[in-house]
């Protein structure tokens, strides 16, 4: 059985045997990855009077965690979410709309749990062979979509009222997330199948 067979998340194939080196190679696909959601929040677009905009992180969070596999995404997620409370300017709107764990607590703060708990699953997919199949890998995906818009929307109520909901929370983001995650589910496995015909 060859290396792309058998191995459960894309990235493993960059990480060697030795202990040293695979330390340092997941180091830096960490370090990697929170760069990459770090530019993706950059790629914003106003929903005035919504308090949250469209970004691009939703795509680059779901593509990290089917390469990553769940242990890596988790850490990579943990990473830019303290990279953030540290007073980062990772986060949409920084540093302009604050900094650190009081931005934290604001408009987005339920969506950056929800980044957590969705990068796990896409992740856990990943780990069970799913990120070669866009119906299996999207399906995950759809399920911590769901989890992330939820958290998200009902710490929107908390701050703004019960009717702001659906009306900021959930409903400016649904087709542009449907969209961003068909994408995602179609990056991964497009990538193993050019690995199998190289193999």
């Amino acid at each position: 059985m060859n290396t792309v067979e058998s191995s459960p998340a894309l990235a493993i194939r960059a990480i060697g045997n030795e202990k040293a080196s695979k330390l340092l190679t997941q180091l830096i696909l960490i370090a990697a990855g929170v760069c990459i959601i770090a530019l993706s929040s950059k790629f914003k677009v106003p929903l005035w009077p919504n308090p949250v905009p469209v970004t691009l992180q939703t795509l680059a969070i779901f593509t990290i965690a089917a390469a990553y596999g769940g242990r890596l995404a988790i850490a990579t997620l943990l990473a830019y979410l303290a990279t953030g409370a540290l007073g980062a300017p990772v986060f949409t709107g920084t540093p302009e709309k604050g900094i650190g764990l009081a931005y934290m607590v604001g408009p987005t703060g339920g969506y950056l749990a929800g980044f957590l708990i969705m990068a796990a699953i896409t992740g856990w997919a990943a780990d069970r062979g799913w990120s070669k199949n866009p119906f299996k890998l999207g399906g995950a995906m759809l399920v911590g979509e769901f989890i992330m818009l939820t958290i998200g929307a009902l710490w929107m109520g908390y701050l703004f009222g019960a009717d702001k909901i659906i009306a900021w929370g959930v409903g400016p983001f649904i087709w542009s997330d449907l969209i961003k995650l068909a994408i995602a589910a179609c990056i991964v496995p497009a990538i193993w199948q050019l690995f199998r015909k190289k193999a």
